[in-house]
């Protein structure tokens, strides 16, 4: 499988498939396909993996991408105007993600849970159960705004406002701390607690929240796709593709 991530805020992340490989993805992230790559609802690793799906607040089924004959294109985006980054996970590793930051897949990759702590669970913003990507493949995330990343040393931490955080290497320790004293909690604007996640391992973050840029544009998250957010320039981009590839 090839990819290239194509534009600035409106990324797209174009999927080359060689004849009989598959990719697959999110319900409603695809933006554009060639005719000769078939896509078909199925429920990935069968009945307990779709649970593990719904109970982390995402679709019970996945769309499957198949290229049919000769090489087929494939294009997903997010939601919202954002980044796009890919994760390669060698086997027997993970990487953690908020809910709705998974793009796509290679098949190789399966999707489990990961249950958070306590404290975590009822004030880190992300809930009980948080997704979690096992390897071995490539995993393409969604952020809002642009990606920041960090790679955290053993027992180094970062404070992080809890919608901000897009995913972590399953080693990073994740919890929430007090923002600070009782006047910066009553006055400072960023709310009670803050996430603190701890080395060692990878941090993604983001600089925007789908709350805060929906609030924005005066329209709900959902909506957003349907709206043609990140799915016009996409569409237009994979078009353009799709016509070059058709003139070989």
């Amino acid at each position: 499988m090839k990819y290239k991530i194509i534009g600035d805020n409106l990324q797209v992340v174009n999927v080359e498939l060689s004849e009989g490989e598959s990719v697959y993805s999110e319900a409603g992230r695809l933006v554009y396909k060639s005719e000769n790559v078939e896509m078909e609802a199925e429920v990935k690793g069968g009945f307990t993996e779709a649970i593990k799906r719904v109970l982390t607040r995402e679709s019970f089924f996945v769309t499957k991408f198949t290229c049919k004959k000769g090489t087929g294109l494939v294009g997903f985006a997010g939601d919202l105007p954002g980044k796009i980054k890919v994760i390669s996970l060698p086997a027997n590793e993970s990487f953690i993600t908020e809910r709705g930051a998974f793009l796509c897949a290679e098949m190789s990759v399966t999707i489990d849970f990961e249950f958070a702590k306590i404290g975590a669970a009822f004030f880190g913003g992300e809930g009980f159960i948080l997704q979690k990507l096992n390897g071995p493949g490539n995993v393409f995330i969604h952020a809002v705004g642009d990606l920041i990343e960090y790679d955290l040393k053993a027992n180094e931490s970062i404070q992080v406002a809890t919608s901000h955080i897009v995913g972590f290497d399953s080693t990073v320790d994740y919890d929430v701390q007090r923002a600070g004293d009782i006047k910066t909690v009553l006055f400072g604007g960023q709310g009670i607690l803050l996430a603190r996640l701890t080395g060692p391992g990878r941090v993604v973050l983001q600089s925007m929240t789908k709350e805060k840029m929906s609030a924005e544009l005066g329209i709900p998250p959902k909506a957003a796709l349907a709206a043609g957010i990140g799915a016009g320039i996409g569409a237009k981009v994979g078009g353009e593709i799709i016509k070059g590839m058709l003139k070989r």
